[in-house]
């Protein structure tokens, strides 16, 4: 007997996917990001032809192998569009003070337009204390509390990359926002809360969910544009989404876990034999299955991730270009 879940049945679902499957579009975050790159070398050339050069630090503290290779890839990405960067490296001991004292240096410094402030960070350090220390005039990540104070009242400001991201995302691949319904669900201040007003702005009427969602599906059923960002992977699953909305999945999990592992990708021989040569794979917050009933979706890899730093570029030449009123 074929039981409904939450008002669906699972041969509804099924029928449902395979008509779907061959409608689901992907969005290609890679070709995006590319293509805002080239924009923003080609500002940056203007820019330069001024005798400006937007620059951006990046303050990396220790030694962690991932947070190491993340970084210097955005200082190479500076260097591959045109921008100054300077990559600086406290030691994993250093205190509240010492990092502070960085920050007000890197604040009166007219060359650097970008601060950036790899994160987590060490224990000891006060991370509230330090991000709020950054002129927002030169917040690239658009942590502080003024520019998230600008983005609520619609005004000019330096908005998260990654939900900058996504914003980008919808727009350059012809997806309508203004008057669709977009359910968000997550409610951090790195990614929910911007994205849920980015939307608003883009006049989306814009629901935002979260773990205490009383029958979270029943909400994201009703989705026009679903956007996952709850950080636990294969979250939303195929029996949470409206047939043909579009999927922005902001996740980014590794599983090592063979179970695991098989329960999203089982049968998928590509995924396979990279997890059989790595010991690991990334997975959304989105279950794979779901993307099946999907108009439209962000793949993980190569959806929502390349946009972030194409993003943290974009926000350096805007700051670079609003501190010198331009």
């Amino acid at each position: 007997m074929d039981f409904p879940i939450d008002g669906w049945s699972r041969p509804f679902l099924r029928d449902t996917m395979r008509l779907e499957r061959k409608m689901a579009r992907i969005l290609d975050g890679t070709a995006i990001s590319a293509a805002i790159k080239e924009e923003v070398a080609e500002e940056v050339r203007k820019l330069v032809a001024q005798g400006i050069k937007p620059g951006l630090a990046a303050v990396l503290v220790g030694n962690v192998a991932a947070s190491q290779i993340y970084v210097r890839s955005k200082v190479q990405t500076c260097a591959d569009l045109g921008l100054y960067s300077e990559l600086i490296t406290p030691p994993e001991t250093v205190t509240t003070e010492e990092m502070l004292d960085l920050v007000r240096s890197l604040n009166d410094r007219d060359e650097i337009d970008g601060i950036l402030i790899q994160l987590p960070l060490p224990a000891q350090v006060d991370t509230k204390a330090l991000l709020d220390a950054v002129d927002p005039a030169k917040d690239v990540d658009g942590f502080h509390p003024v520019n998230a104070g600008r983005l609520q009242a619609g005004r000019p400001a330096l908005a998260p990359c990654t939900p900058a991201g996504v914003i980008e995302i919808l727009k350059r691949s012809g997806i309508p926002i203004a008057g669709q319904h977009a359910v968000v669900v997550g409610r951090s201040d790195i990614v929910g809360k911007p994205a849920a007003m980015l939307l608003l702005h883009q006049n989306a009427t814009v629901t935002i969910c979260h773990s205490k969602t009383r029958d979270l599906g029943a909400v994201t059923r009703e989705a026009d544009i679903l956007v996952a960002a709850i950080g636990r992977p294969g979250f939303i699953t195929a029996e949470m989404v409206k047939p043909g909305a579009t999927i922005i999945d902001v996740g980014i999990n590794r599983i090592t876990d063979r179970v695991e592992f098989e329960r999203y990708f089982a049968g998928n021989a590509k995924r396979e034999a990279a997890f059989a040569k790595r010991g690991s794979t990334i997975v959304g917050d989105v279950h794979p299955q779901a993307f099946e009933l999907a108009g439209a979706y962000t793949p993980v890899p190569g959806g929502v991730g390349p946009l972030t730093i194409a993003m943290l570029m974009a926000n350096t030449v805007r700051a670079a270009k609003m501190r010198r009123g331009l």
